[in-house]
């Protein structure tokens, strides 16, 4: 546990595939690090007053990534925050930049059969919506990880960790980086 006069330096964005824990941990980890948590997910279907699903079904996935990009820049204006992005953010190329101008990006690496064991029963996973999702979250846990492996810092996530247990690994992370300062 950090110092309680330990200081988050610059935002936090947490990176990973569906499952892999963005939300949860981010959330440990803000309460951790007495920092807001900031969700790009859900700020954007708050402002749009629908779900994801939904605004990919009515807009298509290009539009979603326009408005998605709006919402990180926005969201890492301001106090340092842990941000928790969709499992897409950091594949654009724009979100990698404004991430690594802005913050700090921390892959939260979780393997295939624990971010299955996590979403397979979720209906909120649009990308996941077709006759094999297993099969369909393999081909992107395949294209996505190089990306991923791009982050600033990686956390292996496991499945015997506990969301706390994982804030902690995060924040032990974050302060070798010197991005928490005691």
């Amino acid at each position: 546990m950090p110092p309680k006069s330990a200081k988050l330096t610059k935002p936090v964005v947490l990176v990973g595939m569906m499952g892999a824990g963005k939300s949860a941990v981010g959330q440990a980890l803000s309460q951790l690090l007495r920092v807001a948590f900031l969700d790009s997910d859900q700020e954007l279907t708050t402002a749009a007053n629908m779900s994801i699903a939904e605004i990919f079904e009515r807009d298509g996935e290009a539009f979603f990534r326009d408005r998605e990009t709006e919402v990180i820049e926005r969201l890492l204006t301001g106090d340092p925050a842990i941000l928790s992005t969709g499992g897409g953010a950091f594949m654009a190329d724009r979100n990698r930049q404004l991430i690594s101008e802005k913050g700090v990006s921390v892959w939260l690496d979780a393997e295939l059969d624990l971010l299955w064991s996590r979403v397979r029963h979720k209906t909120t996973r649009p990308l996941l919506r077709t006759d094999n999702p297993r099969a369909t979250l393999a081909e992107i846990f395949a294209v996505r990880t190089p990306i991923y492996a791009l982050a600033d810092l990686s956390v292996k996530a496991h499945k015997c960790y506990s969301v706390e247990e994982m804030a902690q690994v995060v924040c032990r992370c974050l302060e070798e980086a010197g991005i928490v300062k005691g």
